[in-house]
């Protein structure tokens, strides 16, 4: 999953930084929205704040919290692994998502900027994504950033596949 990046900005943006441990209340809370503004109904509000808090302070997992003067405006999760093509950790931008009243503002732009950033700073020779065909605006924004759905090397567009268990 990743960013709804539409709409009118009516909230500027102030910073990006790392998420802390007590910032998961926040960090849920944006994750819910997401969650809402795709229409699901799970996973629910409390077990939102569990997995968050779980999370937020384990190694594999970073959040990126962008704020704006009126709070928090934008999360962006980052999940890590070691790859053996490149000898280094990977790094899957997970999920991001603008609260609408944020969207336009370039504040989808500068958490995925500061995504690369980070994965850059812990090492990573790889950064990951999937984008749902149905989001054009951020397939723009990523594409616009430098990922690509071809594959490497050449002979099809890469896809990202999935199955629950």
């Amino acid at each position: 999953m990743t960013s709804a990046m539409t709409g009118q900005n009516t909230c500027p943006v102030a910073s990006v930084r790392l998420a802390h441990t007590a910032d998961a209340p926040a960090v849920a809370s944006l994750i819910g929205e997401f969650r809402d503004w795709w229409g699901f109904e799970a996973p629910s509000d409390e077990s939102l704040a569990r997995s968050v808090a779980l999370l937020i302070g384990h190694d594999s997992t970073d959040f990126l919290l962008a704020e704006s003067s009126g709070g928090p405006a934008g999360v962006c999760q980052l999940r890590y692994r070691f790859g053996l093509w490149l000898e280094a950790e990977d790094c899957l931008l997970e999920d991001l998502f603008v609260r609408e009243r944020a969207r336009g503002a370039g504040l989808g732009r500068a958490l995925v900027e500061a995504a690369l950033d980070r994965a850059r700073e812990r090492g990573c020779r790889r950064i990951e994504l999937d984008v749902n065909e149905a989001n054009p605006a951020a397939r723009a924004l990523y594409e616009s950033l430098g990922f690509s759905a071809w594959a490497d090397p050449p002979g099809g567009n890469a896809l990202f596949m999935r199955r629950r268990l």
